[in-house]
């Protein structure tokens, strides 16, 4: 009896995990479908060059007086944009960024623009895991255990570092972050942090459309660098400390 009812039950096991992996490969191909269409769709129509700097500035004074007639409805369908565009990596955040200082003012645009851009970059950071992290941990594993474990204990510092530096590209580090074991709850509050001084330099820039005739000029090299050194300084400050209170140790032991 006992041989016979063994195998049934593993037999049950079996077939129960090989659903349950074809359920998981079944809804990542759909999602990547639908991801995949969306991209498609915004380049096949060119919906690019409704996020560009011009087209921006000739609709400035169209858009103004939309958002002085209904107000909530704009502010939501613009985060609802902008959430959407950083969540998919698509171009054209640093204009929405503009957009959102141009409509709404330095402070109510930072607000707003800082939520939105950090909600799309969490949902990129969830996307990237939930395709890609089980495949490059099975590959790498090995050879990410230090990755890892240097994420869970200093990966809050890395991230604020890598979003004060403008030349590491917003959607680079939201699909890098999604393969590491980052809690969400962390990788959202250090990119709110972490972005805030960039946001209200751009939203800042968007109070001044007009003068703005390419996103390049709103970063200048002098504050580009403050950006890093501001970024490194947690790091740094941190390396520091690590080492007295070794040597610390070291002193009291001898």
């Amino acid at each position: 009896m006992s041989h016979g009812v063994m195998p049934a039950r593993r037999y049950i096991r079996v077939t129960g995990k090989r659903r349950r992996m074809n359920g998981k490969i079944e809804k990542r191909v759909m999602i990547v479908t639908g991801i995949g269409a969306v991209i498609a769709g915004f380049f096949i129509f060119d919906l690019g060059q409704y996020l560009s700097l011009s087209y921006l500035k000739e609709s400035q004074a169209r858009f103004q007086s939309l958002y002085g007639q209904h107000p909530v409805p704009v502010i939501s369908g613009y985060m609802l944009l902008y959430i959407s565009v950083t969540a998919l990596s698509l171009p054209g955040a640093a204009v929405l960024t503009l957009a959102g200082g141009a409509l709404f003012g330095l402070l109510a645009g930072t607000v707003v623009v800082s939520f939105a851009s950090t909600i799309g970059a969490t949902l990129a950071c969830v996307v990237a895991r939930f395709l890609l992290r089980d495949w490059v941990q099975g590959k790498f594993g090995d050879k990410l255990v230090a990755v890892n474990e240097g994420v869970r204990k200093e990966g809050a510092f890395y991230l604020f570092t890598m979003r004060l530096i403008p030349a590491i590209p917003f959607f680079v580090i939201n699909l890098v972050m999604g393969l590491t074991r980052m809690p969400l709850r962390t990788f959202f509050w250090v990119s709110q942090v972490g972005m805030l001084a960039g946001t209200i330099v751009y939203v800042n820039a968007g109070k001044e459309l007009g003068k703005i005739d390419s996103l390049s000029g709103i970063l200048s090299p002098t504050l580009i660098l403050s950006f890093i050194v501001l970024g490194l300084f947690p790091i740094a400050a941190r390396k520091l400390m690590s080492l007295f209170r070794a040597r610390y140790r070291n002193a009291v032991e001898m």
